[in-house]
This record gives structure tokens, sequence and C-alpha cells, in this order.
């Protein structure tokens, strides 16, 4: 029964790992990080819930949580995570068009019990269009 356990246990650290997120570095160092899928979003969201960083989601589903390492990031930062994190989202590959985004703080979120994995709360956000140009700017940049 002993020997079952331990395999079972085995099983379990491996249904248990931790993804990781996708890091982007940006010219001024700052870091981003942005969700792989469902569960890795959910995984990046709970690290930085109750936190004051910046989060970005596209209005529409199918995106990245894309989350600013560093409190105090410049406007040029943010402009450039925005375009980054669309870049990402089902709503630009399916488009390629204007994405709208919301974005909010880790204060700002909560999981409520029963909610399907990749799905947050959001108690309050701002909602930005990111325009075509800015994404292709910032793609064009990075090489991509």
């Amino acid at each position: 029964m002993a020997k079952s356990k331990e395999m079972f246990k085995d099983c379990e650290y491996l249904v248990k790992k931790k993804m990781k997120p996708r890091r982007i570095k940006l010219k001024s160092g700052t870091e981003i990080l942005l969700g792989k899928d469902a569960e890795s979003n959910d995984e990046l969201m709970k690290k930085f819930e109750g936190k004051d960083n910046i989060i970005i989601h596209t209005v529409a589903s199918g995106s990245p949580f894309c989350v600013i390492d560093n409190l105090k990031p410049s406007k040029k930062d943010i402009v450039t995570s925005r375009a980054i994190c669309v870049s990402y989202s089902q709503d630009w590959r399916d488009n390629k068009s204007d994405v709208k985004i919301n974005i909010f703080t880790g204060k700002d979120i909560s999981k409520e019990k029963g909610m399907k994995p990749g799905t947050w709360k959001v108690r309050k956000s701002k909602t930005k269009t990111i325009k075509k140009r800015k994404i292709e700017g910032v793609l064009k940049e990075r090489g991509k």
C-alpha cells in the first residue's frame, strides 16, 4: 500500500507542476510576464493578486494575462507592453486590426470558487484601444 501512495505522489507532482510564464525583457530592462494558456494565466494571476503591478488583458477572451514586473513602469514601457500583450491574443491573430484591452492591477482581481481556469473577476479596469499601426510597429521593432 505504501508503494502505491508513493507512485501517486509522483503523479500528483507532475499534475501540480507549475508552468513558467513567457518572459519578455523591454529595452529599459523592465520585464513583462505573459501566461501561455488558462492554467499558466491562473498561476500568474495568483502570484500578482493583491499587488500594485499593472495587468493587461484583451476585452475579447483568448489572450494572455500580461503583468508588468515593475511597480513604476515608464509610460513607454506601458505602451510597449500593451502592444506586446495584444500581439499574443487571438483577437490580433484572427483580425489584424485595432484591439481593445482592459488595464487593471492585482488589487482589482479575485478568483471565486467554481470559476474556470483562466477566468478572473476584475472589480475595476480602464479600457483602451491599441491601434493596428502601434502593434505592427512594436512587432517590427522586436523583429517579429
